[in-house]
């Protein structure tokens, strides 16, 4: 950490004199033609001083300027800062004339586009690798429908998958002790479960039995990747009040033979589609082995996210026979407009158990049975994205639980359900590979009893 934070340093100082040689002035560089401007003197700059003062100044100034100016040099990135076609032509032809390791190797590297070179400049600024997360973040909205974009997120895409590669990231137990700016970072990127304070936060890590633990990159310091909370209890939990539950008694983790993960959040917009969650999950396992060997199982209580939109699907137009008549007769309240439907998942007695019975008993069909065609190969995979997650990690759907998260949001997104997905190290390697090759679904007894037979629906498959 402190050659790090030296070279760090040294490399602020680098910036800061060559910022001062250049008497860049920030005011005038706001526009999308000042930034492409600087954009191309970075490209032709040679000294390491004036060429780390330019990255940091464009990305200051990129910073600095209006949404609409920062479209536009975005758009200008996508547009002119591709690929050199006469350095690939000339390429080609040294190639066809003289086919080998050399040449080819030359081709590649000409058929790079301009602005990959370009980003890797900029990553060396001070603070430039966030700065660039923030910018692709600005990409992502804008790239549907714009393959330019789409061209240029995919390069941001690329280079993140190579300096966010596993090995560079560190494991850290995040406790009550830490530091209070890297605290407060959990309580802003909590996605699952909302903590609302400091006094909330305590409650998921000041106890013995409650743990978090998340990915750090060194450019990116007390910046969190991803994590993941924990909960050590005794038994398989069937809802999240019991995980959340302040008053409730805590347990000696000695005592623990289950780990519970109950939350998993990604921290940074700009890493979309490059996935560590499975590094993650794997190895606070082996973290969790290692210091209380006497855990027995390891899973997860997980959301439902799309389930409750599928379902009002269903019910406004049933081509698949997902729903039978009677199920949407039992359903009819809870999808009816206005409902409130916490409220009404929450009611005890025949008509309410009825009704829990019927959303397990879709949710599993839902989980495993409506596909998106978007997989690798034409494999289909399943509609949920927490689904596709935890079964591409290799994890086994186990069960499923009816009024598990009577929140606004879990009422609102899954109807209260939640499940849980194992992590059986003896087979997750086994059922990755499965779900890879084949879109295998693992799941256990309970849930394939559940969920209904592919041959009695029509068709639950989304195209992609």
């Amino acid at each position: 950490m402190a050659s790090m934070s030296f070279f760090t340093e040294m490399m602020q100082q680098i910036s800061d004199r060559g910022r001062a040689l250049m008497g860049a002035r920030r005011g005038e560089a706001r526009t999308a033609k000042a930034l492409q401007a600087l954009a191309e003197a970075l490209l032709t700059n040679r000294g390491e001083a004036s060429s780390v003062a330019r990255a940091a100044e464009l990305l200051v100034c990129y910073a600095a300027a209006p949404r609409e100016e920062r479209e536009v040099f975005l758009r200008c990135l996508a547009v002119d800062f591709g690929p050199d076609r006469s350095r690939i032509d000339a390429a080609i032809t040294a190639y066809q004339a003289n086919p080998g390791a050399t040449t080819a190797m030359a081709l590649h590297r000409a058929a790079e586009p301009r602005r990959q070179d370009l980003l890797r400049r900029l990553n060396r600024a001070p603070g430039g690798t966030l700065a660039l997360l923030r910018m692709r973040e600005d990409v992502l909205p804008l790239r549907r429908g714009e393959p330019a974009l789409a061209d240029l997120d995919a390069d941001f895409e690329h280079l993140f998958a190579s300096w966010f590669n596993r090995g560079f990231l560190t494991l850290r137990r995040i406790d009550w002790a830490s530091p209070a700016h890297v605290l407060e970072k959990i309580i802003q990127y909590e996605a699952v479960h909302r903590i609302e304070n400091f006094e909330d936060l305590k409650l998921r890590l000041a106890p013995s039995d409650r743990l978090l633990y998340a990915f750090f990159h060194p450019a990116l310091a007390d910046e969190p990747l991803i994590f993941v909370e924990i909960a050590l209890t005794d038994a398989v939990p069937r809802s999240i009040d019991r995980i959340l539950d302040g008053k409730r008694k805590e347990l000696a983790p000695e005592d623990a033979d289950t780990a519970v993960f109950y939350s998993i959040s990604n921290c940074q917009k700009g890493l979309a589609g490059v996935s560590f969650g499975n590094f993650l999950i794997k190895q606070v396992v082996e973290e969790l082995r290692r210091d209380l060997p006497q855990l027995r199982r390891f899973l997860t209580l997980s959301p439902v996210p799309g389930f409750a939109a599928w379902l009002e699907a269903q019910a406004r137009d049933d081509e698949t026979g997902a729903l039978e008549p009677v199920e949407r007769e039992v359903l009819a309240p809870i999808l009816a407009e206005g409902a409130d439907r916490a409220v009404l998942l929450a009611r005890e007695g025949a008509d309410a158990d009825k009704l829990q019975e019927t959303l397990r008993r879709l949710c599993a069909t839902y989980l495993v049975r409506a596909t998106t065609m978007r997989g690798e190969r034409g494999v289909p995979r399943p509609l949920d994205p927490v689904a596709r997650f935890h079964l591409g990690n290799g994890a086994r759907l186990e069960h499923v639980h009816a009024r598990a998260d009577l929140s606004a949001r879990g009422a609102a997104q899954a109807a209260g359900m939640m499940v849980n997905y194992l992590y059986d190290l003896d087979s997750i390697e086994r059922h990755h590979e499965a779900y890879a090759e084949r879109g295998y679904i693992a799941m256990s007894n309970e849930v394939r009893r559940l969920a209904k037979p592919q041959k009695a629906l029509r068709d639950l498959a989304v195209p992609g």
